[in-house]
């Protein structure tokens, strides 16, 4: 049945419609959560406050099961849907810097504009920052970062096809690689707890 738009059940004219739908919800979500805080992301690196790697460790498994079982069932075809291509050294050279920008600033995009919502000076700073690099990084995309951009293309993997496993066996072990990062995120609170800083 699924991908919806893919399989024209859906017409692509509504893409935008439901990203910006979706997109508020997910911002709404962040918020209620409280990770409009830059101290919920920059708990992580310090170990006193786990919760942002929590939820998003159960966003990943719910939405992957609830993917692996909607294959089962036919309500989703899992060659339909699109996997975006890996480009190897682009991919863990943007991940360090952002990585950085994080511990520098104590968001990430999605949770800077969740931050910008509720009127947060800091948030508009990291934005307009953002602004920055990406009118920056556009402008010079041809002359300095294209050929390491495309390095190393991998195309639209996925792990378990790598590793030659079947879906559910990689499901399984995801589930109990989750349960321990979750057990770990226990005892790293516990052990760091103290480092909290208080405003």
């Amino acid at each position: 049945m699924g991908p919806l738009i893919t399989q024209g059940i859906i017409s692509p004219e509504w893409n935008p419609m439901i990203a910006f739908i979706v997109g508020l919800g997910f911002g709404f979500a962040l918020e209620q959560a409280g990770f409009s805080s830059s101290r919920k992301l920059i708990g992580i690196f310090y170990g006193y406050d786990m919760i942002v790697v929590r939820v998003f460790l159960t966003a990943v498994l719910t939405a992957s099961v609830g993917l692996l079982f909607f294959n089962y069932l036919g309500w989703i075809d899992y060659d339909l849907v699109f996997v975006n291509p890996t480009f190897l050294w682009s991919a863990i050279i943007g991940g360090a810097f952002v990585g950085l920008g994080i511990i520098m600033s104590g968001f990430c995009p999605g949770t800077s504009f969740s931050a910008l919502s509720i009127g947060k000076i800091d948030a508009l700073a990291f934005i307009i920052g953002i602004g920055i690099g990406v009118f920056f990084y556009a402008e010079t995309f041809e002359l300095l970062f294209e050929k390491l951009y495309y390095a190393q293309n991998l195309g639209g993997i996925r792990i378990y096809e790598t590793f030659g496993i079947s879906p559910g066996l990689f499901m399984f072990l995801f589930i109990l690689f989750g349960l321990g990062i979750f057990w770990f995120t226990i005892f790293i609170k516990k052990k760091y707890s103290n480092r909290n800083l208080k405003y």
